[in-house]
């Protein structure tokens, strides 16, 4: 990330991204704490673009058990995409419930762009990224891959945890327990 020429496409992207972006049924951002936190942090605006970046490309893809394409994933499947395309996070393709041992729990109201944030929905469980502005990216079984709000009243009924992964790139991910 040192390079200027990398800073600045990832600030133009991010500008794109803000100034372009009218997600149908997306509410208006406000400058919050969590846009502070990113802007303030060099590592926390690669994260937010790439997972604006990701969301783009796959927003609207439709859920599918076990898919990690465009033409189909699911939850987990979501999650290990961005790792491996964004994050240079190299592992086999992974499960949630591998996914909710890896890292440290976070609590709600420290959650950072990137966190995993989890879900148990009769008895399973689902994973999403969090976003910003209490927004979280994820592959829904009704809407494909979205935004949806942690402040929703069925999210926020089902909310489990949250994990932060290790932020270095090529970061070695180990299964905890």
């Amino acid at each position: 990330m040192d390079n200027p020429v990398h800073k600045l496409a990832i600030l133009a992207l991010i500008f794109c991204v803000t100034a372009c972006s009218s997600h149908k049924g997306q509410q208006p951002v406000n400058q919050t704490a969590d846009q502070g936190a990113a802007t303030a942090n060099p590592d926390m605006i690669a994260v937010v673009a790439a997972l604006h970046d990701q969301m783009h490309h796959w927003e609207g893809s439709p859920y599918q058990w076990g898919g990690t394409q465009l033409k189909g994933v699911d939850c987990s499947g979501f999650v290990w995409r961005t790792l491996h395309d964004r994050f240079n996070m190299n592992m086999d393709r992974i499960t949630t419930a591998e996914l909710i041992r890896m890292g440290k729990p976070v609590k709600k109201s420290s959650l950072q762009p990137g966190d995993l944030v989890f879900f148990r929905i009769k008895g399973e469980l689902h994973v999403g990224f969090y976003d910003l502005n209490d927004n979280f990216l994820h592959a829904s079984s009704s809407q494909g891959v979205t935004r949806s709000s942690l402040n929703n009243p069925y999210w926020r009924s089902v909310y489990l945890e949250a994990r932060r992964l290790p932020q270095e790139r090529n970061a070695t991910i180990t299964l905890n327990g």
